[in-house]
């Protein structure tokens, strides 16, 4: 079944009945064969009231095409869960969980975990290994140290100090962007991921930063020398595009969400690099791609504990 609407009023017609978005579900997660999803059996199932029953005599439990995703037990209707899978891939720079609400009729409370467990259905859960030409970077995430009431300054906390801010570390690659949170912009913090993130070989470009030193011997590395006032390497070369990057990500936390607490920021990290590496693709597209990649329950009580 291809989808063709181009606006949120298109879908909420399409899918305005629980079945037919039951249905699509099954054709983007099955392929329109049941799989149960607590021992993987392919095995034709029963057909129970409720949904499936595996067939195979270890496993015999009863499972429905919201087992293991993040609809599970929801009380929510798929049809409001599609718009705001549809809102949250298709907004640039996100929606907050009060205007979702406003918009779909549910409660500010549920808008939020709905939002977060789609960002969490949003993580790399195979990240491809980069190569070529590499961009590395990171960028802190919080309120300026001056703008805060007097009580909640952070002491001594200046330039790439994470005292008051939360770093992140970013690599991009082609135009896909691999985003990670971290304690510190350490050396022992940054080597160990790049060693594992970027091909063997590749050409590396960086700032002066000094936790960069010392890779030359895995990797071609360029500098890009901010502090004589260059944007780009000799060669040409440049972090321009992962900087990109970062400035759309933090007008988006800004601007749109206002705050992103450390405790669940590589989920907003999740949303954005999701998008950025979508770019490409329709609105539609990018909805039904996602609907391929729900696997995983994230209840509330882990979200908030």
């Amino acid at each position: 079944m291809e989808l063709k609407f181009k606006s949120l009023p298109a879908l909420l017609k399409h899918f305005q009945d629980e079945s037919v978005c039951i249905k699509y579900l099954e054709q983007q997660r099955w392929n329109g064969q049941p799989v149960c999803p607590h021992c993987g059996s392919m095995k034709k199932a029963y057909v129970t009231n409720r949904g499936y029953k595996c067939s195979e005599k270890e496993c015999g439990k009863k499972f429905s095409i919201t087992t293991g995703t993040i609809f599970e037990n929801t009380k929510i209707k798929l049809s409001i869960w599609y718009a705001a899978i549809y809102l949250g891939t298709a907004h640039k720079k996100g929606i907050s969980s009060c205007q979702l609400a406003r918009d779909l009729g549910i409660t500010q409370k549920s808008a939020w975990f709905v939002l977060h467990r789609i960002r969490e259905a949003m993580r790399e859960k195979n990240p491809q290994i980069l190569d070529g030409t590499v961009q590395a970077d990171e960028t802190f995430v919080g309120g300026k140290n001056g703008n805060k009431h007097k009580n909640k300054k952070t002491e001594g906390s200046q330039g790439r100090s994470a005292k008051a801010k939360t770093p992140v570390f970013g690599l991009l690659s082609n135009g896909h962007v691999s985003t990670e949170v971290v304690p510190n912009t350490k050396a022992e913090t940054l080597k160990p991921i790049i060693m594992k993130m970027v091909e063997k070989g590749s050409i590396l470009v960086t700032d002066e930063w000094y936790a960069y030193n010392g890779l030359n011997g895995e990797y071609k590395h360029e500098l890009v020398k901010h502090h004589e006032g260059n944007y780009t390497t000799k060669t040409g070369l440049s972090t321009n595009g992962l900087e990109g990057f970062w400035s759309l990500f933090k007008r988006g936390i800004f601007g749109i969400y206002h705050y992103a607490s450390p405790k669940h920021l590589h989920r907003y990290c999740n949303e954005f690099g999701y998008r950025y590496n979508t770019r490409n693709i329709e609105d539609t597209e990018r909805f039904t791609l996602s609907l391929t990649q729900m696997e995983g329950r994230l209840t509330y009580n882990q979200l908030i504990k």
